[in-house]
């Protein structure tokens, strides 16, 4: 990789919801610096790593109605079954969970695992345990999607951890989503659980290193050929 390309893949752009905490950040820069010199460059570090934290880079999402693309960067916490949360109305049968756990480093835009509508958006506060344990599900604020697509009703759910405070979803109940759209956010440090429809087979092992988008989670009916992409 050239330096072009290096510097070119590093700056990448920021969400408009995270300027706001990039301005904040950089007038603590200010402030510090006026108080004692040092901490100024204390500051710049930390708005620099708050830009890096809103950051929006461009993905090459596959484009395959067969595939169920990860909704987050991350990594794989948990493959296996579960009930989905009741909010969701998608019953009391247990599903095929995939749960992507997303640290403080990761790129945190969320993103449609696949294409459909958008049937349910449901809130549910809750607790703000560590993320990455399984009981994070059910007992953690969270935020639910069902879509509805064209393979029957995928629950897709944005979980807060110990240090998320804030769940953001500007998708709205009777959205059209595209496979890999941007649909949320979750600041700092969360998890997004899918609940696959019957048919769907998981792609990934626990442990595996996500990228929303991109990275194929699961698939229908064996499908093995390359997908035409879209750049988003």
């Amino acid at each position: 990789m050239s330096l072009a390309d290096t510097i070119k893949s590093t700056l990448v752009p920021v969400h408009r919801e995270g300027w706001p905490f990039v301005a904040a950040f950089a007038a603590g820069a200010i402030v510090l610096g006026w108080l004692w010199e040092p901490l100024f460059y204390l500051g710049v570090a930390l708005t620099a790593w708050c830009a890096y934290f809103f950051r929006d880079p461009q993905r090459i999402t596959p484009v395959d109605d067969d595939l169920v693309i990860s909704p987050a960067d991350g990594k794989v916490s948990s493959v296996g079954p579960a009930v989905p949360p009741q909010e969701l109305e998608l019953g009391d049968r247990e599903m095929t969970r995939v749960s992507i756990f997303m640290d403080v480093f990761s790129v945190h835009i969320n993103r449609a695992p696949a294409r459909g509508t958008v049937k349910t958006i449901a809130y549910r506060s809750g607790k703000f345990l560590n993320a990455d344990l399984d009981k994070a599900s059910s007992e953690n604020e969270r935020n639910g999607l069902v879509i509805d697509g064209p393979h029957g009703e995928m629950g897709v759910v944005q979980i807060a951890g110990l240090v998320a405070r804030r769940i953001l979803c500007w998708s709205k109940e009777g959205d059209e989503l595209a496979t890999g759209q941007r649909f949320g956010l979750i600041r700092f440090g969360s998890r997004v659980d899918v609940y696959l429809p019957q048919g769907a087979v998981p792609r990934v092992a626990i442990g595996q290193i996500a990228i929303a988008g991109e990275t194929i989670i699961a698939d229908f009916n064996g499908r093995t050929e390359t997908a035409l992409t879209r750049v988003s």
